[in-house]
């Protein structure tokens, strides 16, 4: 891979990003589409990338794992995403009303502070939420039964990214984005902190030889996230972080080694060889509720 490339990639996404959703703002336009454009094309390029620059080469080849990503990537987005979007305004008229979280006096004080701190804190709330959300996924086993869709693919490629079963993916905005609304943060703040946020996640499984120096230290790469998902627990146990990293510093969860990120397997841990991870989807997304589930 060109080293211009592997060593800034990431950090020239995010800062496009960025820099797209401050132009729309300005202008006054709709902010929701920048997101979703950032994202998409992020997906794209690392998806193009992949294919002529693999960190992995056998990454690049489906083991009968494509269905299973393309039914999750479709069931995200189509439907648990937009009823998450339902539920979290059918939440805020509940508590707040017609007039929103904005007209109280409780969260007029978020309203009040500089743009730029808005988005801060609610990176920093929000990304607390999704760190404990996602660490409880490691350590509760009903929680880790839902989480192994996710670590069930014995390879990484952008994809991956999108392989969620819904429950895990509805609890992890019942913890974070749920509760940075109800608070009152402010839409064009958090819609700020995704446009940062998207695009990162968008390369965090990208089947590409990144080496983004400095910028592991800030946000959830895929180098970290390679350890995430190694077979063995002690290194698997490690980068809870969704898109930064600071909480897994905080917390001293974050794992990285500057002369190189690779665990010699990724997939499920060994304890956990009864979860159904080659079957399919719908397999899958209904194992959860069959009996002797969850004991692993």
């Amino acid at each position: 891979m060109p080293v211009f490339l592997s060593r800034h990639l990431l950090v020239l996404v995010a800062v496009a990003s960025l820099g797209a959703f401050a132009a729309v703002r300005a202008a006054g336009g709709p902010l929701e589409p920048v997101v979703l454009l950032a994202s998409v094309l992020t997906l794209l390029l690392a998806s193009v990338l992949e294919r002529y620059f693999p960190y992995r080469t056998r990454w690049n080849q489906p083991n009968g794992d494509r269905a299973t990503d393309w039914a999750s990537a479709a069931t995200l987005v189509a439907v648990v995403e937009p009823l998450l979007k339902l539920l979290g305004t059918l939440a805020l008229l509940a508590v707040y009303g017609h007039g929103g979280p904005g007209n109280t006096g409780s969260s007029a004080w978020l309203q009040s502070l500089p743009f730029a701190l808005q988005v801060l804190l609610a990176a920093l709330f929000i990304e607390f939420g999704k760190y404990w959300a996602h660490r409880l996924h490691h350590r509760l086993a009903p929680l880790w039964w839902l989480h192994a869709m996710h670590h069930g693919s014995e390879r990484l490629y952008a994809l991956n990214n999108l392989r969620f079963h819904p429950l895990n993916h509805a609890l992890n905005f019942a913890l974070s984005m749920l509760p940075a609304l109800l608070l009152g943060f402010p839409a064009e703040a958090i819609l700020c902190y995704l446009a940062i946020s998207q695009p990162v996640l968008m390369l965090q499984h990208a089947n590409l030889d990144l080496r983004s120096g400095w910028a592991n230290y800030v946000f959830s790469t895929n180098e970290l996230h390679r350890w995430h998902h190694s077979t063995e627990s002690s290194e698997g146990d490690s980068n809870f972080g969704s898109a930064f990293v600071l909480w897994d510093q905080v917390f001293g969860t974050l794992r990285y080694t500057p002369a190189g990120n690779d665990p010699a397997r990724v997939g499920l841990f060994a304890a956990s060889a009864r979860y159904p991870a080659r079957a399919g989807y719908w397999v899958q997304l209904k194992s959860m509720f069959l009996p002797g589930c969850c004991r692993a």
